[in-house]
């Protein structure tokens, strides 16, 4: 294959239901063109009083076709960007027209919608240094304006209905900052919330809802924005917030940059959902595009995972005849005219996933992903948000560093990669030693494993920041010994490993970092084929370890059954021993999806039967990273205390 292969994305989803109404994901052709043909609704000027400037101020009302004084309506405040002003809209966006032809479909809520001047000081006029401290400061003091001034004058002035539960904010950009910032802090004031790609001046989301379920008294909270445009973040940041703490919300992912292509859009979407029944349940399924999964490469927009987690991909691949995607199971891309290939695949778990492009046939990393050595090779992987993966995020705390160092082993005769984690303030306190933790990788991966896949660096940075962890250094070393493959896995292996953990890795760790000696600053574990490592050589070697942690593990059987039972006599002819040198024996499973769920179970009732003390955990997600990440996070809270 020798053209280079693009993932972008692909897929337009199918339409979501909301009060038994199917919508347009996208605005079709036309949506803004002026229907001469249809009834049209009265664009007016009006002027108020505004106590909180200290002036008369201008706004528009628009009023819909067939607009009655004798009939009470709910509104729409609809806000302007920092270069605008109260006709910025109506210039630039045609929401008249828009509107305008939604009502002669029958898919609006008849509402009146006021387009005021966001920018609330004397000269409100959008002209000179637009980003002056004192006119920036002006969008912040239209809160007063709005709520005290504004919102009053309407409701004296126009046949409208007082409550919060007819009274929806939206606005785009600056004015997106003003919407959450506005309808967040004062919900009991709004029900309906639209963002459009909001602008810098939204508020972090602990300072929009430090108490976030106020926001399930929210009708509807829709954040949108284009995917091409630099002030993603302020959006994704908002949702993520809202996703993290289980707040129904619509995340809208369209095509397009900060411009009116993509607000008249959001206009035309938004407008719909108002003041109606809508299905909350639904809103994961509403968006156009998906978010770029965290392990693209840098720039890549794709591939991108949607809120239920399907992951859409485009593959340029122009001559090739079939190109599938291989997560989880195969999925084949369809072609169209420009070479491209498109394709989503079913909502995976959250969870890390290796994955591979099939291209007629040849499995090939994806050159916009991230690779990982997984599967015995390296492969591409994308990591689908989980609930609950807090723990292992990248925050605002002191960190450790990752360290790469090579060591010759006179075991295997040949130079070996080991990874080490230092805790924060490792090289600034040259005086402080610690207990280290010897942490083994599963069969297929490698000694990056822990450091890559598992974020083992992220994880216990989290862990020291909140007191819940003590320093300690983590030992990442390559338990790819002896021959490779599951069918040469045996006793030799692990024999082979023991001695190189004991002769060659634990010397270089203690001789190279300040690591304090004996049994009790020494701890052992290790997921699936490194649990079998960690079982083989904690239980031979009790007097050198004081934690041992077994993650999805337990002698694989019938292969290992010799093993298994030299093991159980071993421990059982030195009970106590074991029992007085282990004061943590940590197992955990996967779940019964996990693959060494049964082996695991096995292990359990052999140890119940010799009477060894344990501690067993089940973290739902079978036999994946999420899974083992999750046992570290839960295995160093209670190492070297």
């Amino acid at each position: 294959m020798n053209k280079s292969v693009i993932l972008a994305l692909g897929l337009v989803l199918s339409g979501m239901f909301v009060s038994a109404q199917t919508f347009d994901q996208q605005a079709p052709q036309g949506f803004d063109v002026e229907n001469a043909a249809i009834s049209h609704g009265k664009i007016d000027t009006i002027q108020y009083p505004s106590k909180t400037v200290g002036t008369t101020r201008k706004a528009l009302v628009y009023t819909p076709p067939g607009f009655k004084k004798g009939v009470k309506y709910p509104v729409l405040y609809l806000l302007h960007g920092i270069g605008g002003d109260e006709k910025e809209w109506f210039n630039q966006g045609k929401p008249n027209i828009i509107l305008d032809n939604l009502y002669a479909q029958g898919k609006l809520q008849p509402m009146i919608v006021v387009l005021p001047n966001g920018r609330a000081m004397k000269d409100d006029r959008a002209t000179g240094n637009i980003m002056a401290p004192d006119k920036v400061e002006a969008f912040a003091t239209f809160e007063k304006d709005l709520l005290n001034d504004l919102i009053p004058f309407v409701e004296k002035k126009y046949p409208v209905k007082k409550d919060r539960e007819n009274r929806a904010l939206a606005g785009l950009s600056m004015g997106g900052g003003q919407t959450q910032n506005f309808a967040f802090g004062n919900i009991d004031k709004f029900a309906w919330l639209g963002a459009f790609s909001s602008a810098p001046n939204t508020k972090e989301p602990n300072k929009l809802l430090p108490n976030p379920q106020d926001a399930l008294k929210l009708k509807l909270i829709f954040i949108s924005c284009g995917d091409a445009d630099g002030l993603m973040p302020f959006s994704k940041r908002t949702s993520d917030y809202l996703r993290k703490n289980k707040i129904p919300h619509i995340f809208y992912i369209e095509p397009g940059g900060h411009d009116f292509k993509v607000w008249k859009n959001d206009l035309y979407i938004f407008s719909q959902l108002l003041f109606k029944p809508v299905d909350k349940t639904k809103f994961e399924g509403f968006t156009v595009l998906g978010t770029p999964a965290a392990t693209n490469i840098r720039n890549a927009q794709y591939p991108q995972i949607l809120p239920d987690g399907r992951v859409m991909f485009k593959v340029k691949a122009p001559e090739a005849q079939k190109v599938q995607i291989d997560l989880g199971k195969k999925y084949d891309l369809k072609k169209d005219a420009d070479g491209f290939w498109t394709g989503t695949t079913d909502p995976q778990s959250g969870s890390f996933h290796y994955y591979s492009l099939l291209i007629d046939g040849v499995a090939v990393a994806d050159p916009s992903s991230e690779t990982f050595y997984g599967m015995g090779r390296y492969a591409s992987g994308i990591d689908i948000p989980s609930e609950g993966d807090d723990f292992y995020a990248l925050k605002d705390v002191p960190h450790g560093d990752i360290r790469i160092k090579n060591f010759y082993s006179k075991v295997t005769n040949s130079w070996r990669r080991v990874f080490i984690y230092t805790p924060p303030g490792y090289d600034q306190n040259p005086a402080e030693s610690y207990p280290a933790l010897y942490i083994l990788h599963g069969g297929g991966e490698d000694e990056s494993g822990w450091a890559s896949q598992g974020k083992t660096n992220l994880i216990l940075d989290n862990l020291i920041a909140e007191g819940k962890a003590k320093k300690m250094v983590i030992i990442m070393p390559d338990a790819n010994i002896g021959q490779g493959g599951i069918r040469n896995f045996g006793e030799r292996n692990l024999q082979m490993f023991e001695k190189e953990l004991k002769e060659s890795i634990i010397p270089f760790a203690e001789s190279n970092y300040r690591i304090k000696k004996g049994k009790e600053n020494r701890a052992l574990a290790g997921l699936s084929m490194g649990g079998i490592y960690t079982l083989y050589t904690g239980i031979q070697n009790s007097d050198m370890f004081s934690n041992l942690g077994v993650f999805s593990s337990g002698y694989m059987l019938p292969m290992l059954q010799n093993v298994a039972d030299k093991q159980y006599k071993f421990l059982n002819e030195n009970k106590s021993a074991f029992s007085s040198n282990i004061s943590n024996f940590w197992i955990s499973m996967g779940g019964k999806d996990d693959i060494a769920y049964e082996n695991g179970q096995k292990m359990l009732k052999e140890l119940d039967k010799t009477g060894i003390k344990y501690t067993y955990t089940d973290y739902p997600g079978g036999h994946t990273w999420p899974v083992w990440r999750n046992s570290l996070y839960q295995f160093a809270q209670v190492l070297f205390k």
